[in-house]
Formats: C-alpha cells, structure tokens, sequence
C-alpha cells in the first residue's frame, strides 16, 4: 500500500509541475491556428502584394498629376 501512494505522491507532483507548461503549449497552439485561419481569409491582399511589384513605373503612376505645395517659411 506505501508504494501504490508513493506512486500516486510521484504522478500528483509531476501533474502540478507539468500543468502550467502544457496549459502555455495548448495555449500558443490555439494562437498559432488562429494567425493561420487570419491570414488564409485575406487572399486578396497577397495577390495585391504579389502583382504590384511586376508593375513597370508607367502603370503605377496615378492619372492625375500631383501637385507640390510649399509653404512659405514662417508663416
């Protein structure tokens, strides 16, 4: 009977120590699924991305010309 207790002594300390370490695992899984269900609901923003590089400079000028505005000093 001493020993089954003094297993039972050894499983209940090792639950304690091993409890919080696997609760912080558990828990980074659970961010981890939830970072890959965020980024696969937002293809379009990728194939943005993707295509704006192949531009050439031409196609990413805007239509209208942009006009500089300068202030004079201290005013």
């Amino acid at each position: 009977m001493n020993t089954f207790l003094d297993y039972l002594t050894v499983l209940a300390v090792a639950a304690l120590l091993l409890a919080p370490a696997l609760y912080g695992a558990l828990g980074d899984h659970r961010t981890d699924r939830q970072l890959r269900t965020a980024a696969g609901r937002r293809p379009q923003h990728r194939r943005n991305l993707r295509e704006g590089f192949g531009r050439t400079r031409a196609e990413s000028r805007p239509a209208a010309p942009r006009l500089a505005v300068r202030h004079a000093p201290g005013r």
